[in-house]
């Protein structure tokens, strides 16, 4: 176990034996759906990319308070990244693949550097799925739905605590809502650009 490690925090106590109960799922479960989830848990943000881009696409028939809010979705997910960023940098959790003996587990463990709470990708999901759920509700609910699929895959490929990716969701969220409804000030900007050049961009009203 590495100095870093060492120095880190140990959220084992919170639910670790929940972590350790899924790990023994996973490697319990057949083949093919392991190997469904690792797919998923590796891939499956760009499926939220695509949601984005219908989200603007289904924009341009909309009010303009819809289409800006449908543009803002990729800017809200970046951002709820950059925060969830720095609290990894300021709780510091290992990763529960290197607190626990947990056996071997379906993905290789990232570096004792790569913190564990809360996961960036159950943040991305969650900020997306509830950007999205704001602008277009048939797309949020669509990308809800993932998004709770991508929080489990991280435990079930045994790089995340539940806590881990519950965290994530709830930080996804949280930035998502305010950032999301300011956007929809934007509309006015919209309006204008559907008169110009950017009309076929921002639709028509």
């Amino acid at each position: 176990m590495s100095l870093v490690t060492l120095c880190a925090f140990d959220g084992s106590g919170i639910d670790g034996g929940l972590y350790l109960r899924v790990v023994g799922w996973a490697e319990a479960a057949p083949a093919w759906l392991d190997g469904l989830v690792r797919l998923w848990s590796a891939y499956g943000l760009a499926l939220f990319a695509l949601l984005m881009l219908a989200g603007w696409w289904r924009a341009r028939g909309a009010e303009a308070v819809v289409m800006a809010r449908a543009l803002a979705v990729p800017l809200v997910t970046g951002a709820a990244y950059l925060v969830n960023e720095l609290l990894k940098l300021v709780v510091a959790e290992v990763r529960p693949c290197r607190q626990l003996a947990a056996g071997p587990t379906l993905e290789t463990c990232p570096a004792p550097s790569d913190w564990s709470f809360p996961s960036n990708h159950a943040v991305i999901a969650f900020a997306a799925a509830t950007a999205l759920l704001l602008t277009d509700r048939l797309l949020g609910w669509t990308a809800l739905a993932a998004a709770l699929l991508m929080a489990g895959s991280r435990v079930w490929i045994g790089v995340h605590y539940p806590h881990d990716v519950v965290a994530g969701a709830l930080v996804g969220a949280l930035v998502a809502v305010p950032l999301t409804l300011a956007a929809g000030r934007a509309a006015p900007l919209v309006e204008r650009g559907r008169g110009g050049p950017l009309g076929g961009v921002l639709g028509l009203v």
